[in-house]
């Protein structure tokens, strides 16, 4: 037999499910950046094993790839940043 108790008077009828709810909306945003996190590592995973295997490139080639990959796009969302930042 589940019972709703309510928690305090000051909550306004705000029940203790509704607070566990509001915990799990905020692991969902959590999980959903593990996600895409996970997703991207498989996408560069897979342009790995294609850079490698497909086109032939060394696996220091494939490597040297994703570090001006990463430089260039971090140099950019610097830039980026910068001509939107505050004074």
């Amino acid at each position: 037999r589940r019972e709703t108790r309510e928690t305090s008077s000051d909550q306004s009828g705000k029940s203790e499910y509704e607070d566990v709810f509001s915990l799990f909306s905020l692991l969902c945003c959590r999980m959903s950046s593990t996600s895409a996190l996970f997703q991207l590592s498989m996408w560069i995973r897979h342009v790995h094993d294609y850079l490698t295997e497909n086109l032939g490139i060394p696996v220091w080639g494939s490597y040297a790839i994703f570090v001006l990959a990463t430089f260039f796009s971090g140099l950019a969302l610097g830039l980026v940043s910068e001509a939107f930042g505050r004074d």
